[in-house]
């Protein structure tokens, strides 16, 4: 196998693994967000405060919420390496 896969490969399995680890060390973890902790000091600091608007639509379930979260990363990450990746391919050229 070609050293660069062989290095690719090591860094995707690598990724999956520090993905995957804290699901299965921590099987019974709240991973709850920053939003839902400000919004629990937020009542304790002032028990009148309303928000000033509600969600559109709220998801089913706190793991669609964070399956949305994570692919709105995962595509805005997506479209900001295509972008610095176009740029350097198009400077090559002009290099050669």
């Amino acid at each position: 196998m070609n050293k660069k896969i062989m290095v690719n490969v090591l860094l995707l399995i690598l990724t999956v693994t520090l993905a995957v680890f804290p699901l299965v060390y921590a099987r019974d973890a709240d991973f709850g967000g920053a939003d839902g902790k400000a919004e629990e000091v937020i009542a304790e600091i002032n028990s009148q405060y309303r928000p000033w608007f509600s969600p559109i639509w709220e998801p089913p379930s706190g793991e669609i919420e964070s399956l949305l979260f994570v692919l709105q990363g995962a595509v805005g990450t997506g479209f900001i390496c295509y972008y610095f990746g176009y740029l350097k391919g198009k400077k090559k050229p002009e290099r050669d």
